[in-house]
């Protein structure tokens, strides 16, 4: 196997939303460039999951974690972790495209000046390239002082892609990215992914099994909490060893 070591790590991670337990030891290895899929019935902590990885559950209040999370060797929870710096390096997209209620340039130079960058043409060069990972640069040259809220939802959901690749992540955490979007706009993310990790580690969130076979490297199946099977995808879906994995997938349940 010529893959790269695993770039994030989870051990034994527990996490509790007041007395509600949401993750019961969850031990997994994310493999770099490489698109790792979360799949599992609602509830079951698969977005819970991801929120950890680049700490949003911070923001909940009466939420607790024990175990560790680490990222490239080191544990994300240790007391001296740089919380701002985990979040430049992990990036998210959400369920639904967010964009600020400011200019598509704007929108993707947000990030760099907030991490200091001023200078105009270099702020131009970042948002040109992002703007043209994220595949929306042939849309919108030519209209980039124009309201992102103007974009219909599949290129907002590509412009919030763009704004994520500006601030130069090492990983993306996609939360069911499409779920909000038509089939077509649904292509073009998925095709994008496939684009993605060359550069980037992912991670995506899908209730879509179909969409899980056709993007993912490695499918992970989360149930009540628990990461029950992790696999290369078409092991999980052709030949998965636990039969609550083969029970959810053939549609028994969930």
């Amino acid at each position: 196997m010529t893959e790269k070591d695993s770039q994030i790590e989870s051990r034994d991670l527990n996490l509790w939303y007041g007395d509600a337990q949401a993750l019961k030891n969850v031990s997994m290895n994310v493999p770099e460039n490489k698109v790792t899929a979360v799949i599992g019935p609602s509830g079951c902590g698969k977005s819970t999951f991801i929120r950890c990885i680049n700490r949003m559950n911070d923001l909940i209040k009466d939420c607790r974690i024990t175990g560790e999370l680490l990222f490239g060797g080191r544990n994300i929870y240790d007391r001296d972790a740089d919380v701002v710096a985990i979040r430049k390096k992990i990036g998210m997209v959400f369920q639904k495209p967010n964009p600020f209620p400011m200019s598509i340039y704007d929108n993707i130079a947000y990030g760099p000046r907030v991490h200091g960058i001023r200078d105009k043409h270099e702020l131009d060069n970042v948002v040109e390239m992002g703007l043209k990972s994220a595949a929306l640069w042939d849309e919108v040259t030519g209209k980039l002082d124009v309201s992102a809220l103007d974009l219909s939802g599949g290129q907002q959901q590509r412009l919030c892609i763009a704004r994520t690749l500006a601030v130069k992540p090492d990983v993306i955490l996609f939360d069911e990215p499409c779920s909000a979007l038509d089939p077509i706009s649904t292509a073009k993310i998925e095709d994008l992914i496939g684009e993605l990790k060359r550069d980037y580690t992912i991670i995506i969130v899908t209730h879509n099994m179909q969409q899980a076979a056709r993007v993912s490297d490695y499918t992970a199946f989360f149930l009540l909490g628990e990461m029950i099977e992790l696999g290369k995808t078409k092991q999980i879906f052709e030949n998965p060893e636990k039969k609550s994995t083969e029970d959810y997938i053939t549609g028994r349940f969930g």
